[in-house]
């Protein structure tokens, strides 16, 4: 990360941060892309249990991984202050916390996954691959979180190329894993959406050894030596990353949780609508990876503004992140729009399935344009490390607002389904709202402060 003088220059040190991201971002997403499309050719069946699984995993690692990334504007405002010998200490702080969180979310799941899944209106099949899915991925989680912690350092130093080029070796190994475990290719047994569990876990381990290696050996990163000097756990140290990282956490818990909820919800309907239902939400989804991307680059470069005092450099990378994701939301709402019944395809070659897909993606248009705002808007503040607001805007938005519509719609309309997708879009653009009237007031204080 250097200092830019022109706007040319900051559009090209943005790209330079934010393209490796968005890479690195759909390579991840794409594991989760890959365990459900591949599921759906395994069955209806398959693609529902692990459309269940996802569903309640997805918000609790979202949520988790997301108190993790306050390790990035902490980092990124330490090298933009030069504050440099203070960022190993708060790397290994974040690690333990982190290792520390996965063992309390498994100790947890073990007591309340069945009790949960046994209080759903669930075929019994699809409850017991759902089960499966989540123990299996389970095995994943300790290095999931760890890995957290490294991108979000080795990002935060703007060398955002190098996760992505982790994550490409890491995918082959998911998508073959799924392909091997799934269908039962190579002597292997068949284990279905199973499969997909063990798959997603084991290329957890890969990517998490892999990053390690990187850090410990490969500069720059080698020379803040990480691992050079042991620490002891620091509650101090702790308290100030859950300090930050809690409301970062919990915002983008209420907005994937929402999502989550309204495919539980989703339950009292048949198989063939919730397996159309994630189809489309998991391209919905898929396509979302670029404004949380523009977002993530806007925390790092908008961080390193901040550190070093340069507000007006960083209100100038702010609607320089805004405006790009509105051009590129833009584009792919065109797109889907013309081609829904190619992407539904995808998923699935179900007659059934495949034309309710049709329907839920078409809806899911206006979700991006919610998104291109308040995904960016979230990244900025997040570099500010102004975070309390947009927990609040999450909460309230999205299950004050976006959840009780959703169940208007459902239960007293026509729209049925379609009535809780019609509540998510309320909550997005509400969200959208607010949060920009929060970024304007912060912009303005900073620079009379300044």
């Amino acid at each position: 990360m250097n200092e830019t003088q022109t706007l040319q220059e900051k559009i090209w040190q943005f790209l330079s941060v934010l393209l490796p991201i968005l890479i690195t971002q759909l390579a991840l997403f794409s594991m989760t892309f890959f365990d459900t499309v591949m599921s759906g050719h395994a069955s209806p069946t398959d693609l529902a249990g692990v459309a269940i699984g996802t569903s309640l995993w997805v918000p609790i690692q979202a949520g988790l991984t997301g108190i993790l990334m306050a390790v990035t504007p902490m980092v990124a405002q330490m090298v933009g202050a030069m504050r440099r010998d203070q960022v190993p200490f708060t790397v290994l702080q974040a690690m333990y916390l982190a290792a520390a969180i996965a063992v309390a979310v498994i100790f947890c799941g073990a007591l309340v996954l069945d009790p949960i899944l046994n209080n759903m209106n669930l075929e019994t099949e699809v409850r017991d691959i759902a089960r499966s899915f989540l123990l299996a991925l389970s095995l994943g989680i300790v290095p999931m979180f760890v890995y957290t912690v490294i991108r979000c350092f080795i990002d935060a130093l703007g060398w955002t190329r190098v996760t992505m080029f982790i994550t490409l070796i890491s995918l082959p190994i998911n998508v073959f894993l799924n392909y091997v475990l799934i269908f039962g290719n190579f002597g292997m047994p068949r284990l279905g959406g199973v499969g997909a569990g063990y798959a997603s876990a084991i290329t957890y381990w890969c990517i998490t050894l892999i990053s390690l290696y990187v850090v410990h050996r490969v500069e720059p990163f080698a020379e803040y030596g990480i691992f050079s000097r042991f620490f002891s756990v620091s509650l101090a140290a702790w308290k100030e990353l859950l300090t930050l990282g809690v409301p970062i956490g919990f915002s983008i818990f209420f907005e994937v949780s929402i999502f989550a909820a309204v495919t539980l919800l989703m339950s009292e309907f048949n198989t063939v609508t919730i397996a159309a239902h994630q189809a489309a939400m998991n391209f919905a989804s898929f396509i979302y990876m670029v404004p949380l991307s523009i977002s993530m680059a806007l925390t790092i470069v908008v961080g390193f503004e901040v550190g070093a005092k340069r507000y007006q450099d960083a209100r100038q990378y702010s609607y320089l992140g805004i405006g790009m994701a509105l051009i590129l939301a833009t584009c792919f709402g065109i797109g889907l729009f013309f081609f829904s019944e190619q992407v539904a395809g995808f998923y699935t070659t179900d007659a059934a399935v495949l034309q309710l897909t049709q329907h839920f993606l078409l809806y899911s248009i206006l979700f991006l344009l919610s998104d291109a705002v308040a995904a960016p808007i979230q990244g900025i503040l997040r570099g500010y490390k102004d975070v309390k607001v947009t927990f609040i805007v999450a909460l309230v938005s999205y299950w004050v607002i976006g959840l009780p519509l959703g169940y208007l719609f459902a239960k007293y309309t026509t729209l049925a389904a379609f009535g809780y997708w019609i509540g998510l879009i309320s909550g997005l653009a509400a969200g959208a709202v607010f949060l920009f009237g929060r970024l304007l007031v912060l912009q303005r204080q900073k620079m009379k402060a300044n």
